[in-house]
């Protein structure tokens, strides 16, 4: 039996300045191979997935993070472009000129225990 060409997982990745602060939780299916995304369609994901201030959005496919019509946050991060494995880093801009590093922590198949 092959092995599958592609896995959907949930990753967790934490903000390096401040690890309690805006946990970010995504849904993404992956190249098994390159640990890269490869769903080129709108994924969702949470920040505070379990915290009290869960805020969902939708991370769509030029890497906008998008909190709904009436939010005013205008994220982005460049997740797409990097490997979908533990400690790997990517970058969320919050605005034009701020911005974090947040580092995957974990990556679990969807439906599996932790």
């Amino acid at each position: 039996m092959s092995e599958p060409a592609f896995l959907d997982v949930r990753v967790l990745a934490l903000w390096r300045d401040d690890r309690t602060e805006c946990p970010l939780t995504l849904d993404l299916r992956i190249d098994a191979h390159s640990r890269r995304v490869i769903s080129h369609w709108e994924t969702f994901g949470a920040c505070d997935l379990s915290g009290g201030k869960c805020r969902p959005f939708v991370l769509r496919r030029d890497g906008a993070l998008d909190f709904g019509m009436c939010a005013a946050e205008a994220w982005r991060t460049d997740l797409r472009s990097v490997a979908i494995k533990v400690g790997e880093r990517f970058t969320v801009h919050w605005n034009e000129h701020d911005f974090g590093v947040y580092e995957i922590v974990k990556v679990a198949s969807l439906g599996a225990k932790s």
